[in-house]
């Protein structure tokens, strides 16, 4: 196990928080400009996923498993929010035979 922190430790931390910050900005923009819900969804894990690698980082460099334990129930929370949204968006679609976002405005009642 420290031989693994070493590893970890031996990139530098700013590497990490550039590489989450760009897989975060990347995730912000697709749900922004995508109007595929199934391509959304996608981009709201990749959110999810860069904060989780940045919170892994610091437990790494900090030396103690409390991130990573966070980690743990982000993932847990983000399978959950995937099953409740493929759910929805199958339900959507059998009703109007699309995913585009665009036409759910017609919902409104």
């Amino acid at each position: 196990m420290g031989e693994v922190n070493t590893f970890i430790q031996s990139i530098p931390l700013n590497y990490f928080i550039i590489l989450s910050s760009v897989l975060f900005s990347l995730g912000v923009l697709g749900v922004l400009l995508r109007k595929n819900a199934i391509v959304i969804l996608g981009c709201v894990e990749l959110m999810l996923n860069s904060v989780n690698l940045l919170l892994a980082a610091f437990s790494a460099y900090k030396g103690n498993g409390d991130g990573q334990l966070l980690v743990f129930f982000i993932m847990v929370v983000a399978a959950a929010e995937v099953a409740v949204g493929l759910a929805i968006i199958a339900m959507l679609y059998r009703n109007t035979r699309s995913v585009d976002v665009s036409i759910f405005n017609k919902l409104r009642g």
